[in-house]
């Protein structure tokens, strides 16, 4: 696993984008301390492995402007008024669905409030993953995270489309579908834009 990850970094760097590796995660806030300038502005895409982890009470801890849009309540109005200040701030954080070998960010988002910023606006994206999001390729990314990722997902924002009672996707058209778009990021023009920090730890799902 430890080689797979290696040339997993090797190839995010390859395509422009910069790779860590933390064989624990009790290391992880202390890359963080160096990646995230003191009072600058952070947003976050939602994300179960930043949860585990406690990312986001270290950033609400910490001295940033942590843009929170994990507070109980939030009007749908507030919560958009925050994915739209996301696409200003100076870092924003977030998890990812799948990384290739090739070292390709594949993810796939229900409104595209996570997947936006990514691609475009914040200075700096620091994307966080467990080692078992690493797939061989794009379409073995894409089947994992629809029958694998997105189910559980959708159970944990209590949704009633088909996959939170089979367990699987047969690509449904329901209202509250959350696989709406398939985004791969596979390059970047800034090497100090992306980030990846990979853990050498199974994290989310």
């Amino acid at each position: 696993m430890v080689k797979l990850i290696k040339t997993t970094l090797d190839n995010l760097k390859r395509n422009n984008m910069q790779g860590y590796f933390i064989e624990d995660s009790k290391d992880l806030f202390p890359l963080l301390d160096k990646l995230i300038l003191q009072g600058s502005t952070v947003g976050s895409g939602d994300s179960v492995t930043l949860e585990q982890l406690g990312v986001f009470d270290f950033i609400r801890k910490g001295n940033y402007i942590f843009y929170d849009k994990h507070i109980e309540n939030l009007t749908s109005i507030e919560k958009r008024e925050l994915y739209i200040k996301n696409f200003s701030v100076d870092n924003f954080i977030t998890g990812c669905n799948a990384i290739t070998v090739s070292g390709e960010l594949v993810n796939i988002d229900g409104n595209g409030s996570r997947v936006a910023p990514m691609i475009y606006g914040p200075s700096q994206v620091i994307v966080i993953v467990g080692k078992n999001k690493i797939v061989n390729n794009i379409n073995e990314a894409i089947e994992r995270v629809r029958q694998i990722s997105a189910p559980l997902d959708a159970k944990r924002l209590k949704k009633e489309t088909p996959c939170t009672k089979l367990d699987r996707c047969i690509d449904c058209k329901h209202p509250q579908r959350i696989c709406n778009s398939f985004v791969v990021i596979a390059r970047q023009f800034d090497y100090e834009r992306i980030k990846v920090i990979i853990i050498n730890e199974d994290m989310g799902y």
